[in-house]
Order: C-alpha cells, then sequence, then structure tokens
C-alpha cells in the first residue's frame, strides 16, 4: 500500500458537482492498493497514520498525533499511486489491485483507521472521478509506502 498523507485545515471530496465529505482540521489520506498488499499492510498502515506525529504541540514542535489533536481524517482511494515510471513516459498501472481486491482493502483501511482515531473517517466514492478540495496546512506532506518501511 502506498499513502499520501497531507496535514490539513480542511479537505473535501466532490463528485459531480456535489460535496460528499468534508474535514476539519486533520489528516487527508491518498491511498493506493497493490496486488501483493494483505491484511498486515492494512495494520501497519493504519497505526503509523494514527500515530504519526506532524502535529504542533503547545511549543510549536511537531510532537502530536492526528488522535492527540482531536483530529478528523478523509481518506481517498487513489490507483495511482501505484504506477510505475520506470520505462518510458507513461505510468503503467499493472501493479494496482483491481476492484475486486482494492475495495475491501480500501474499506478496512478506513474501518481500521476509524477505530484507531476514534472517530468516524470520510471517505471518497471509489472509483468516481473525484475532485479533491484541501488546504495544506505547513505543508506538511508524508509519503508512505509499507513494501519500503523507511
Amino acid at each position: 500500500m502506498r499513502a499520501v498523507i497531507q496535514r490539513v485545515l480542511e479537505a473535501s471530496v466532490t463528485v459531480d458537482g456535489k460535496i460528499v465529505s468534508a474535514i476539519g482540521p486533520g489528516l487527508l489520506v491518498l491511498l493506493g492498493v497493490g496486488h501483493e498488499d494483505g491484511q498486515e499492510d492494512i495494520e501497519w498502515l493504519v497505526k503509523k497514520v494514527a500515530e504519526l506525529r506532524i502535529f504542533n504541540d503547545e511549543e510549536g514542535v511537531m510532537n502530536r498525533s492526528v488522535v492527540e489533536m482531536g483530529g478528523e481524517a478523509l481518506v481517498v482511494s487513489q490507483f495511482t499511486l501505484i504506477a510505475s515510471t520506470k520505462k518510458g513516459n507513461r505510468p503503467s498501472y499493472i501493479g494496482a489491485a483491481g476492484h475486486e481486491k482494492a475495495i475491501p482493502m480500501y474499506e478496512a483501511f478506513c474501518r481500521s483507521l476509524e477505530q484507531s482515531i476514534g472517530r468516524p473517517v470520510a471517505t471518497g466514492i471509489f472509483g468516481a472521478d473525484m475532485k479533491v478540495h484541501l488546504v495544506n496546512d505547513g505543508p506538511v506532506t508524508i509519503c508512505i509506502d509499507t513494501k519500503n518501511r523507511e
């Protein structure tokens, strides 16, 4: 799984001109699911996202997690995160999981994140043409790949 995590002041997803999800301060998580991903990837990534200390404490130091600051989360599926750009200029998405695997993995990630942060997680609509609006706070953007845990 690959995730792009952004600390936001607000974020929303629009489909067909209608806002389907919106959050205030917290995390926007763009999530890509690959063929090789499994339950272990979900568990590891959810723990990492929920405990990632990227929110400021009283001294202005990034030392608090989304849980500690009472923030929200919006998770948007994005198969293009699994793109391979190794050859040529046209990305290959052959490593991205198909709907039959990706949808249950995405939904399981969202449920697990809800449990970890103790509040509902907003979502986009899997496979829809979504417009994502965000106000990145900082900006703070972190990329995580469960297959390259650095």
